[in-house]
This record gives structure tokens, C-alpha cells and sequence, in this order.
């Protein structure tokens, strides 16, 4: 391949570039994860706190403490009273749904599924330019 000899070289480093990029993101990724994990372990301290988050209420505060400011009357609807019991259930159900997740474990197998991406698309593209590289140089 010898028409375009210098447009070819480009594209060799340019694809060698980015392979080692990824290989270097996906790397120190994985140093930040291992940081937080065993060295700077209050670093995820406030995704805990946000995993513990209230969930939204589907109906309006004011007429709930306007219900219960009466001597137990209620102003719901029987609709209302419906779509409370059902948001009930349904926040139970998540409760005991979200108890079983760690977000901050959750996150960083997130993360490292990430880097070791980068990682395993960065190296073979990285070595595969290199090697070509490499074989042009030698002749």
C-alpha cells in the first residue's frame, strides 16, 4: 500500500493514540475505584446518603395535614384514598426492593464495568496499530 503513505501513517498513530488513551482512562479509572475503596472510603458518602432518599409522595402534603389536624376525618375521596393505599404498597415493595441494593457497591460495579470496557477495546486497538507500526518502521 504505497499511494498514500503519509495519509496511512496518520491514521496508524492517530488509532494508536486513541487505543493507548482508552487503555490509560480505563487504567486510572480503575486506581480512583481502588482509592475510594480502601483509602479515601468516605468518598462515596454522600451516593449512600442519596440512596437512602425518601421517595415522592403521590398526593398533595397540604390535604393530608389538613386531614390530620380534624379528630380523625378524613377530606380523601375514595379515589384518593385508593391511590394512597396502592403508593403505600408500592413504596413497601420498593423499600424492600431497595434494601437488598447497596448504591455505592452497585455504582462501582457500574464503573468497572466501564473501565474494564475501555480497557478491552483500548488494548487490542492500541497493540494492533503499534505492531503495524512497528513492521512499517523495520523495512
Amino acid at each position: 500500500m504505497n499511494h498514500y503513505p503519509f495519509i496511512r501513517t496518520i491514521y496508524l498513530y492517530l488509532f494508536t493514540l486513541l487505543g493507548l488513551v482508552l487503555l490509560v482512562i480505563g487504567g486510572v479509572r480503575f486506581v480512583d475505584m481502588g482509592l475510594k475503596t480502601f483509602i479515601f472510603t468516605k468518598a462515596d458518602q454522600e451516593q449512600r446518603i442519596m440512596g437512602k432518599q425518601p421517595f415522592y409522595q403521590p398526593y398533595p402534603t397540604e390535604r393530608l395535614e389538613k386531614s390530620q389536624g380534624t379528630a380523625g376525618e378524613t377530606e380523601f375521596s375514595d379515589q384518593e384514598k385508593d391511590a394512597i393505599r396502592q403508593w403505600l404498597a408500592n413504596y413497601e415493595e420498593w423499600e424492600k426492593s431497595r434494601s437488598l441494593v447497596d448504591p455505592v457497591s452497585s455504582g462501582r460495579h457500574r464503573d468497572a464495568s466501564m473501565n474494564l470496557a475501555l480497557i478491552l477495546v483500548g488494548l487490542p486497538l492500541y497493540l494492533y496499530h503499534w505492531r503495524i507500526i512497528k513492521k512499517e518502521t523495520k523495512k
